[in-house]
Parts: structure tokens; C-alpha cells; sequence
């Protein structure tokens, strides 16, 4: 079949994203035998045209729209994303007659209210690697696709039950060929990959359980270098891990780090670590293998919030991986959450002084947290009347803990002014 797939993300917040998940579906479709075309609608100016231009060339028989964020997670400035997306889908509509089937991790977390918004066909809940080629095969043969896994029809609940997926090592690496980057600008930007899914640390307020499940599954670590390898050639040398905890499992993180410097790639690249199970032997060889920056999301300094958010850390584990990160020449970039439950002025300050502590290179500040279904912290919102009943969640709420609402803009602010390496 022929297939255009659409990343129809917009959002640019810290950096300019590739679409990692269509990539990889584009590549499991290719293998499948199906004529697969990929288009990524970031920085096109006038999409109206570049999609009627690509539906007119290809002429697909499917059309495959991957959301990546429903909203910004920006409480102080909110921009629902979804409305732009069924723009577009309602703009493939009128230039073509083909199946369009929603997917991504933005739908994943709300499939049956988003596909209500959007008034796609269909759509793909979860890893769409397996699922949307098996969803192609059954529309080539025009056979009932209703008992595909993930599989998310009008009207009804998502099909099969959600399971945690399985080995990585048989789903696809991206292709770097499908990148839209033009080749003067492909050794400055960063390009994600991925290289294990799915997180047991349960914070409260996280949607990664849901997504991805909570058992950790890793890509082989000659997957993950020969990919890089590939992008390399591919004039490519900055990479992004968007591993939820680059550092978990410790083992897999320390041989991954040694087979990237055996290459000898000469790349640079960034991740996520958890802020606890950090120690020298991994950040020496992280520094060994081309790691500059880490976003180390320790969220607060207080050790009552901490608990609340069902972190399994402590401040002296922050302190230590911090400190451990700026004796290797790793940047950090820091993040505070301000407003969970149990949040007060004291716990403000404090977080404030414990950040401060760690003279960070970077430092993000957060006031409200996005409430996800299925997380404990949509529990304790329901239970103290955040949200009301029947609230699907797929418009933006926020938590933001009761009586912090005529101090903490202020107080942030005024901190936030005499530290420069300070972003709200």
C-alpha cells in the first residue's frame, strides 16, 4: 500500500524535535512491503500546500497522523496542541479519500477522547511498530481490523489489553535517511534516539507507566552503535537519549557508554538521568563516550515533596550525582516543580536554597503539574475536587496545591530575576 505518514508536531520547547516514533513506524511499514513516504511538518511555513502537494505525489492509501504532545505542560501559558492536528486532518480529508489513522505518544495517553476530537478513522494506541503494519495488511486484504492490539476505532475502547511490549531488538532504529534536514545544518542538530522504554520508578504524576509500562526493555548495545554509526555517516554527530532514566539499568547504561567510546564515533549527545543510582564509574564513562548535558529532574529540595511525588531519592543522592556530573566536565540542567500536593512556602524556599546549593548550569522552573490519567496524582486531584467529574483530562489540568496561588508567581519570579541561568 501507499502510505504518507504526517508528524504534525509544532512545539519547539528547549529544542527543535525529529520525529523519533514515525521514523521507526515509517521503517517497520517499509519492512512490511508498503510504499511509505514521510513528512514532518515543523518549521513548514504554509502546511496547507506542502500537504496537498504530498498527497498529490504519492496518492496513499492510508495517511498515518502522529501527535506527540496534546498541550505544552505550561500551566502560566497553556497551548492545546490538538486543534492544529485536526486541521490537518481535516485538510488530508479534502484533498484525499484515504484511511487516516491517528497515533503517537500525545494520543496514546487519551486514544479514545483524542480520536474523538480529531475525527481520524482510526488510530494506534502504544508502540505502532507491530500494530500499524499489521493495521495495513489487514486494510490491504480488506479484512476486519478490529482484533489488532492498539487498535482504537470510533466509538469504542482500545482493542486487546495494554500490554508493556515486547524485546526492543525486534522493532527498528530510525532511518536516517528520512530525515528532512538539509545537509548544512545536519551537524548542528540534535537527533533523538532511543534505547530503552518503559520506567518502574512510578513518579506520581507521570504518564510513562501508561505508555511504555514499568518494566525496563533495552536495544541491543551494537543496535544502538550501529545506528549511530549510521547517522554519522549521515553527516549527523549531536544525539539526544530520550530515555526516560538513561541510568537505569546501571549495567546496561556503563556497557552502552563503553561500546558508544570504543566506536570511536566522535559524537556529542544529552540525556535523562534519574537522579538516584549515579555513580563515578558510569558519569566517568558517560564523559568518555561524548555526554555534554544532562537534564537532571530532581523536581524539589524537600524531602516531605520528594515523597509526595514518590521519588525513590533524596537530596544527597541529587547533590552527589550533581556534583559528580560538574567533577567531569558533564552540564547540567536542573528542573524544579513547583505546587504538588503538600506544597508550601517553606517547601519553596528550601528547593529554592538546595537548588541554589548546586550551582547548576541550568535551571527550569515549573509552577503546576499536568494531570494525567491513570496516575496517582489524578487520584489525589479527584480526591480534593481539582477536576471535575467525567473530566476526560484531554484539555489541560493542572495540579497546583491550595493557598500557594497569590505567592508563588511572585516569589518565583523575583528569584528567578537574579539568576540568569534561570528558564520559566
Amino acid at each position: 500500500m501507499r502510505v504518507l505518514l504526517i508528524s504534525a508536531n509544532s512545539e519547539t520547547l528547549y529544542m527543535t524535535t525529529l520525529p523519533l516514533g514515525l521514523n521507526c513506524v515509517a521503517v517497520a511499514a517499509r519492512n512490511a512491503g508498503h510504499d511509505v513516504h514521510l513528512l514532518d511538518l515543523m518549521g513548514n511555513g504554509n502546511s496547507a500546500s506542502i500537504i496537498r502537494d504530498a498527497i498529490r505525489k504519492h496518492q496513499p492509501h492510508v495517511i498515518g497522523i502522529s501527535v506527540r504532545n496534546i498541550d505544552n505542560q505550561n500551566m502560566a501559558d497553556t497551548r492545546f496542541l490538538l486543534e492544529p492536528v485536526r486541521d490537518t486532518i481535516a485538510l488530508c480529508r479534502s484533498f484525499s479519500g484515504a484511511v487516516i489513522v491517528a497515533g503517537g505518544a500525545g494520543f496514546s495517553i487519551f486514544p479514545e477522547a483524542a480520536l474523538r476530537y480529531l475525527k481520524a478513522d482510526m488510530g494506534i494506541c502504544g508502540e505502532g511498530e507491530l500494530a500499524f503494519p499489521a493495521l495495513l495488511q489487514a486494510l490491504e486484504l480488506k479484512k476486519n481490523p478490529s482484533g489488532i492490539a492498539g487498535l482504537c476505532l470510533p466509538g469504542s475502547k482500545v482493542q486487546g489489553e495494554r500490554t508493556e511490549g515486547g524485546a526492543l531488538g525486534a522493532l527498528p532504529l530510525p532511518d536516517p535517511s528520512l530525515w528532512t534536514v538539509p545537509d548544512d545544518v545536519r551537524a548542528e542538530i540534535w537527533v533523538p534516539l532511543q534505547t530503552r522504554r518503559g520506567c518502574p520508578m512510578r513518579c506520581s504524576y507521570c504518564s510513562t507507566p501508561a505508555l511504555e509500562g514499568t518494566r525496563i526493555r533495552t536495544r541491543p548495545a551494537d543496535a544502538v552503535v550501529q545506528s549511530l554509526s549510521d547517522h554519522v555517516a549521515a553527516g549527523f554527530k549531536n544525539f539526544y537519549f530520550v530515555d526516560n532514566t538513561f541510568n537505569l539499568p546501571p549495567k546496561y547504561a556503563k556497557d552502552l557508554c563503553g561500546a558508544i567510546a570504543s566506536a570511536g564515533l566522535a559524537i556529542h549527545w544529552q540525556c535523562i538521568l534519574y537522579p538516584g543510582f549515579v555513580d563515578e564509574e558510569l558519569v566517568r564513562k558517560m564523559a568518555a563516550a561524548g555526554c555534554l548535558e544532562v537534564s537532571l529532574g530532581f523536581e524539589s529540595g524537600f524531602p516531605a515533596i520528594l515523597k509526595n511525588l514518590n521519588k525513590r531519592y533524596n537530596v544527597d543522592q541529587v547533590r552527589a550525582a550533581s556534583e559528580l556530573l560538574r567533577k567531569h566536565g558533564i552540564r547540567r540542567m536542573g528542573f524544579l516543580l513547583f505546587g504538588g500536593p503538600g506544597e508550601t512556602r517553606e517547601s519553596v524556599r528550601k528547593s529554592m536554597d538546595f537548588a541554589d546549593s548546586l550551582e547548576l548550569d541550568a535551571l527550569v522552573l515549573t509552577k503546576g503539574i499536568r494531570i494525567y490519567p491513570g496516575t496517582a496524582l489524578e487520584k489525589v486531584a479527584r480526591s480534593e475536587g481539582h477536576i471535575a467529574g467525567g473530566d476526560d483530562l484531554l484539555i489541560p489540568r493542572f495540579y497546583l496545591a491550595r493557598g500557594l496561588d497569590d505567592w508563588l508567581d511572585p516569589m518565583i519570579g523575583e528569584w528567578a530575576a537574579d539568576r540568569p541561568y534561570c528558564m520559566t
